[in-house]
């Protein structure tokens, strides 16, 4: 969810703090008057026009990981914009009422209000999120700990003749934890499986619609597998430090 909020932010980049979105179909007379405004009005630091070429860029790198939008939307279909920096950004609001209806544009957007909304969104399924992922990792943890267990206690008069023998403990530990990191990447890989097959659905939870009628969240295969590695990595290590905690106490003969 984050690496997608980081992907929907990509239109705020160097400080502009608003985005005057134009009609696919504005005309160059619009355009030209657009920016005669800009460059006139006071409280505009600088702005730069986004072409549809520059904006298709854009709205690839935001949709990559939705084949079916980006498939059917080219770059004639693409809003071009102007981003504005103003001077001060606590003057935003008032700048952007100026150019609302004017002829050509399509919508203004604002950094701040969208930015906050997003993170908003975010900070509210974060915390539902974070809750959800504890319980199941005590969850996970529990029950790897009771596995190992009860491998241990079926094995405990083995353990103890090997304690006897001169066994360290480590050479006795080693297979239990070995076993609980194959428990632990086995869960992994799960999680990683219905993250990939969910990813767009979950990020879709946060954003709100854009210019182009569509969600502003979608996370890449790419993005994805990074995160999968993430869970594999997580999964292995209370996997085997889950082991370790439980031979523990048998160990002490």
């Amino acid at each position: 969810m984050r690496q997608a909020i980081n992907k929907a932010s990509v239109q705020w980049r160097g400080g502009v703090e608003m985005a005057i979105f134009l009609n696919p179909s504005v005309s160059t007379t619009e355009t030209t008057a657009i920016r005669s405004e800009l460059s006139s009005t006071p409280g505009v630091k600088t702005y730069h026009f986004v072409d549809k070429p520059h904006a298709y860029t854009e709205f690839k790198e935001i949709f990559g990981g939705n084949n079916d939008i980006v498939s059917v939307l080219g770059v004639n279909d693409m809003p071009p914009s102007y981003r504005v920096v103003p001077t001060r950004a606590q003057d935003i609001s008032q700048l952007g009422k100026q150019f609302v209806g004017q002829p050509g544009v399509l919508q203004v957007s604002y950094a701040k209000q969208e930015i906050d909304q997003l993170l908003h969104q975010f900070s509210q399924l974060r915390a539902l999120g974070l809750f959800l992922a504890v319980g199941v990792m005590v969850g996970a943890v529990a029950l790897i700990v009771n596995t190992i267990q009860l491998a241990i206690f079926a094995r405990r008069r083995e353990v103890a003749v090997m304690k006897l023998v001169g066994a360290t403990n480590w050479f006795i530990r080693l297979p239990f934890m070995f076993e609980g990191l194959i428990h632990g990447i086995a869960g992994g890989i799960i999680a990683f499986a219905v993250t990939y097959g969910v990813r767009n659905t979950i990020a879709s939870f946060v954003g709100n619609e854009t210019v182009l009628g569509t969600r502003t969240l979608f996370v890449t295969p790419h993005e994805a597998v990074f995160t999968g590695i993430l869970l594999l990595i997580v999964g292995a290590g209370v996997g085997a430090l889950g082991s370790a905690f439980a031979i523990r106490r048998f160990l002490a003969v």
